[in-house]
């Protein structure tokens, strides 16, 4: 589960051709109950045994997300809305730390707070997931992928150079 950002592409990234991988891909990586249902899909009917929940340095929904919550602005529309919702739940209470007086520090963390809350809701907010995760037939983890160095970081520390 990937955002829809040009500048992440998947497949490239994990030097994997077509038929290889089931990606999702939707703007900040949000999963939103059509994304959780495609994993759903993907672990039920393919057997995929695996998620990444793939952020990634300046994402621009989380940036935007970060920038409204910092205004009064309403948002701009309920299908924006249906997106930056959940990176709202990830990243709100960044806003009350010391990171608000640093930018680059609050965007990172913000990034890596949406990847978790991502790979939660995909733990938690399904009955099937939940399942197949306490029979150890599936499971999720964060990572996030850095436009500057090429590099894929999985939140356990391990690094993989692309």
């Amino acid at each position: 589960l990937g955002c829809s950002d040009s500048r992440v592409p998947i497949e490239l990234i994990f030097d994997q051709g077509i038929e290889d991988l089931f990606v999702i891909r939707v703007a900040g990586n949000v999963a939103r109950p059509s994304q959780i249902g495609s994993v759903e899909f993907a672990v039920q009917r393919l057997g995929v045994r695996l998620v990444v929940v793939l952020g990634h340095t300046r994402c621009g929904a989380v940036e935007a997300k970060l920038e409204h919550l910092r205004s009064s602005e309403p948002d701009a529309s309920q299908n924006l809305l249906a997106i930056v919702e959940p990176i709202q739940l990830s990243v709100e209470r960044l806003l009350a730390t010391e990171l608000t007086h640093d930018t680059d520090s609050l965007m990172r963390d913000a990034v890596r707070a949406n990847v978790r809350g991502c790979a939660d809701r995909l733990c938690y907010g399904s009955r099937i997931l939940a399942e197949s995760i306490a029979r150890d037939q599936f499971m999720v983890v964060g990572a996030e992928y850095s436009l500057e160095s090429g590099t894929v970081d999985f939140f356990d520390g391990l690094q993989v150079s692309v």
